[in-house]
């Protein structure tokens, strides 16, 4: 396998150093808490869509994507498909974010405060930042195993604890002095690198393995459940694409850091080309990276002395061959570490990519790293602080000034990632990474779903029904696996997550006609 040498090194080194340097400049120009959080609401079409793909095509996306390639096959190119499919819907018609741009809210719980009441925007920020921050807890996991696989260090002792400490301390520092002007700012110029390293990755990846023969590989190993995701054996079925179709409307119009651009563009008209565009790329950001996991695969599956391990019920290593489940680990080689198999992806560009190259596509990964962590966590913090801290101390006629807006954004944070940095150390998924991030995003997007249509666009609508979807959506807790455990339930993930929706959705129809607001009341007769 190449080494990861000097040269590699610093590439890494020097374009990382740099995003700091763009984070610390950033700080010079921020005004106020709308040019902290929305950038003062200055973003054209082309510089939105810039940073919408590089936020949402990070790092965690191609690991937990390139997982699903490896796992699934063709057969995961679903996902992308309907991803492209739905965020063009919304840039074809605005639904949701054009109206809420129109609003002119920062966040999507003030939205819920000014038509639903401040209990609601109370309630949904707390549900927002519960799910989001429970959905990015493995991010900083994944990203420190893409570093080990990439560079052939040995996954064990305090080596992956050192990276996430390493690559927290990066991100916390731009992020905590820039603001949003610093996330617009790198996620352009790692929009730029990412885009670079993966047209890279396809051509020679595809040029080693040849096309034809991946597709011969991956049928005979897994049959027509490579390619057809409809059938029960391929891992996904009716029910699970159904279920990507919700995340794929969720990504685009529900979920807050892909909104928060769409809060921070100039007007409604480049919001809805924003997306029309941006709908193949956030096509492409699941495809190519799907693309590489069945690369990945095949190169396992043939590499010479590459053994597949399950885990056994002791957590002892039992050897197969030719069968890959979603948790086999990978063991290169006798003697070779075992790693899991959300790690083949970057051991396969480590025995690609040449000298150099293998350096300059290592920094565009970490710069999709950095790209999503930056805006995540300044998202999930201004939430924790604008609709969570400052309505409560509104309520007790002690409301929180800008600055002092800024200051506990900053502090929510800094908490955020140590709280990212001890989940990823202590967290072991029992499901692939793609799906444990479906269902925690969940436990916020399903009752937001529910609220955000029927807030913007049914008249009756009301705080109580609200409030009932709200509440209805944290029952997406119930698909995470120890909860599944400690409750002794065996149901899928999309399953809980389609029923969480079908929930929500009744509680908010029902609450609304059992408990009217009384300005609806009087608005229908």
């Amino acid at each position: 396998m190449p080494a990861f040498g000097l040269v590699d090194t610093i590439i890494v080194v020097v374009y990382l150093l740099g995003s700091v340097a763009l984070g610390l400049l950033a700080n010079r120009v921020i005004s106020g808490i709308g040019g902290y959080l929305v950038a003062g609401r200055s973003l054209g079409t082309a510089l939105a869509i810039a940073t919408m793909t590089g936020s949402e095509l990070g790092l965690i996306t191609v690991m937990y994507q390139a997982q699903k390639g490896f796992t699934g096959g063709f057969a995961a190119f679903h996902i992308g498909v309907i991803a492209g499919l739905v965020t063009l819907a919304v840039g074809l018609t605005g639904f949701i974010v054009a109206p809420l741009r129109e609003t002119g809210v920062m966040t999507i719980p003030e939205y819920y405060e000014r038509r639903f009441g401040r209990r609601t925007r109370i309630l949904g920020g707390v549900l927002l930042a519960l799910g989001g921050i429970l959905n990015m807890g493995l991010f900083l996991r994944v990203g420190s195993q893409f570093v080990v696989g990439v560079t052939g260090l040995d996954p064990q002792g305090g080596t992956l604890a050192l990276i996430m400490f390493g690559l927290l301390a990066l991100v916390l520092v731009y992020t905590v002095l820039g603001g949003m002007v610093s996330v617009v700012l790198t996620d352009y110029a790692q929009f730029v690198v990412l885009s670079i390293g993966l047209v890279l990755m396809v051509v020679l990846a595809a040029g080693e393995l040849g096309s034809e023969h991946l597709v011969a590989v991956v049928a005979e190993h897994r049959g027509l459940a490579g390619f057809d995701p409809s059938i029960a054996d391929a891992g996904f079925g009716p029910g699970y694409i159904a279920w990507m179709a919700v995340l794929g409307l969720v990504s685009a119009a529900i979920w807050p850091t892909a909104v928060t651009r769409a809060l921070a563009s100039k007007s409604v008209a480049v919001v809805k080309r924003q997306y029309a565009l941006a709908s193949l790329s956030f096509m492409i950001r699941f495809l190519i990276p799907c693309f590489m996991g069945v690369c990945a695969f095949v190169f396992l599956v043939e590499a010479p002395g590459v053994v597949m391990y399950a885990t056994g019920p002791e957590g002892q290593a039992v050897a197969e061959r030719g069968v890959i489940a979603s948790h086999f680990a990978l063991a290169p080689g006798a003697g070779a570490p075992l790693h899991e198999n959300i790690e083949a992806f970057p051991i396969l560009l480590a025995n690609l990519l040449p000298v150099g190259l293998l350096g300059l596509v290592t920094a565009a990964m970490l710069a999709a790293f950095m790209s999503t962590h930056d805006s995540y966590l300044l998202c999930w913090a201004s939430v924790l602080t604008r609709d969570v801290v400052d309505p409560v101390l509104r309520a007790r006629g002690r409301p929180l000034d800008e600055r002092a807006q800024i200051r506990l954004t900053r502090v929510f944070i800094v908490l955020i990632g140590l709280w990212v940095l001890l989940w990823g150390l202590l967290y072991s998924p029992s499901q692939d990474v793609w799906d444990y991030i479906g269902i925690t995003g969940a436990v916020y997007f399903t009752g937001a779903i529910a609220v955000l249509s029927a807030g913007l666009y049914w008249r009756r609508a009301s705080s109580t029904g609200a409030v009932l979807a709200l509440l209805a959506g944290f029952s997406a807790v119930l698909g995470l696996g120890p909860v599944q455990r400690l409750l002794g339930l065996q149901a899928p993930s999309w399953l809980i997550g389609l029923g969480t929706l079908a929930l929500a959705f009744v509680a908010m129809v029902l609450g609304s006609l059992l408990a009217p607001d009384r300005d609806a009341e009087e608005a229908a007769r």
